[in-house]
């Protein structure tokens, strides 16, 4: 295929995948019904919070579980902190024995939140009486700064959840929980803040428009993504992927969340999403933060790619189950191809000559091709506003739409350094930093 010809069908191609994509899950969003309630005494819940240096949010996280959830049992994870962590956590615990601390030393630790579930899975192995009904046993993975909704328990335990004994996981929507915050950055001037509010705002609205629709869809593919906050799953779907893998989580993962509902999903368990309950977080108002965390996802993404022949022959994908699953695999290379191809373009331009003469010829098509991948984006803005923020003018629900596509463009820089940090050999595990934190204090990854 000749250089002109891979700059016309290239981003048809990749356009035309992103707007089929984009409905699907459009549609999913608009035709939801409300999540079905059940019974959540009919389970023994047990709660995972992973921590590395998080004596910033730890005690108030505990204490929040406890409060909202008290037949809830809370395992914390300490993967060898530096700071406070573990004393704050050993206190509580000395108080309340549904609380239980567990510890990771070096050099064992510190190699991935994979391996930190996978001891506090151990841990609770060990703490079940022999003869435990583990199949109404539910684990759930809470980030050091999660809160999750009042009802999530009543929702995850309702037939299209865990009152279904195929369910082998389920994923709750997610929510930044300091969208409102007026001063996200008090060390920093107002055009700083006023940029990191946006930045806020937008990862509010990706996570509570978009890939709420993604998951929709998925939930209709059979594909759903589990994630690393507000993710439950049955204890007898973790053994069995235990019993094939070694383990259930992958320890040395940058995506352990997302590869463990592949691993569920290949064990024929199903997996669903839950719109209506939530977990919030902390989003970063920071760009350099953020960008340590979604580079971290896109390497894990291109990681995923391997799974792509087990997928495929797969008795337990439907066909539009492995679309989905490839299409998601290979969004980081779309975008990497797309980086090069616009170089090449620039090339062109710059040295002159007959590609260059094609690539000015194209311009309209180009122009039509990104007005057609703006309007997605800019549609999300509205729906963002009237279900989160009916406060807000529809203009800056508008405005949002705009801002989103802006920020939607984060991926290319992400999945180049994703690439780059592969190519490296650096796969260390990069925990992102809280927003309470100390900016520059500590190293905020472990490189490998």
């Amino acid at each position: 295929m000749s250089v002109p010809l891979i700059l016309y069908v290239f981003p048809f191609a990749l356009l035309v995948g992103f707007l089929v994509y984009w409905s699907g899950a459009r549609h999913a969003h608009a035709r939801r019904r409300p999540t079905s309630r059940g019974e959540p005494a009919a389970y023994d819940w047990h709660f995972f919070v992973p921590c590395r240096d998080e004596e910033a949010v730890i005690g108030t996280t505990v204490a929040r579980l406890r409060a909202d959830f008290p037949t809830g049992h809370v395992w914390v994870i300490d993967d060898a902190s530096d700071d406070l962590t573990a004393s704050i956590v050993a206190s509580l615990g000395a108080r309340d024995p549904r609380i239980h601390l567990v510890r990771r030393h070096r050099p064992d630790a510190r190699v991935g939140k994979g391996a930190a579930l996978n001891t506090a899975y151990d841990a609770l192995d060990a703490h079940l009486l022999p003869g435990s009904e583990r199949a109404r046993v539910i684990v759930c993975v809470v980030d050091a700064d999660g809160r999750l909704s009042s009802d999530a328990l009543t929702l995850v335990s309702g037939p299209g959840a865990f009152g279904d004994p195929e369910t082998g996981g389920v994923q709750i929507g997610v929510r930044m929980r300091n969208v409102d915050d007026e001063i996200p950055l008090p060390d920093r001037g107002r055009l700083a803040n006023a940029y990191a509010r946006l930045l806020i705002r937008m990862q509010d609205a990706e996570f509570a428009v978009s890939n709420t629709a993604m998951q929709l869809l998925r939930v209709r593919t059979g594909s759903v993504g589990l994630g690393g906050n507000g993710q439950f799953t049955r204890l007898t779907a973790l053994d069995r992927i235990a019993a094939a893998e070694r383990r259930p989580w992958q320890r040395d993962a940058l995506l352990e969340d997302y590869e463990l509902g592949l691993h569920m999903q290949l064990a024929g368990y199903k997996v669903t999403h839950v719109h209506d309950a939530w977990v919030s977080q902390e989003a970063l108002p920071r760009t350099r933060r953020f960008l340590t965390q979604r580079t971290r996802w896109a390497q894990g993404n291109i990681g995923c790619v391997r799974y792509a022949s087990r997928i495929v022959s797969s008795r337990h994908y439907r066909a539009r189950g492995v679309l989905e699953s490839l299409y998601t695999f290979f969004q980081p290379v779309a975008h990497l191809a797309t980086l090069l191809l616009t170089a090449a373009m620039l090339v062109a331009l710059v040295l002159g000559g007959s590609t260059a003469e094609v690539v000015l010829d194209a311009w309209p098509l180009a122009l039509g091709l990104a007005l057609l991948s703006i309007v997605p984006f800019v549609l999300w803005g509205p729906v963002y506003r009237r279900e989160f923020a009916a406060d807000r003018s529809w203009i800056a629900g508008l405005l949002w739409g705009f801002a989103l596509w802006l920020y939607a463009y984060h991926l290319f820089l992400v999945s180049a350094r994703g690439f780059v940090r592969l190519v490296c050999g650096r796969t260390g595990w990069a925990k992102t930093r809280r927003n309470a934190e100390a900016a520059g204090v500590g190293p905020v990854a472990t490189e490998s």
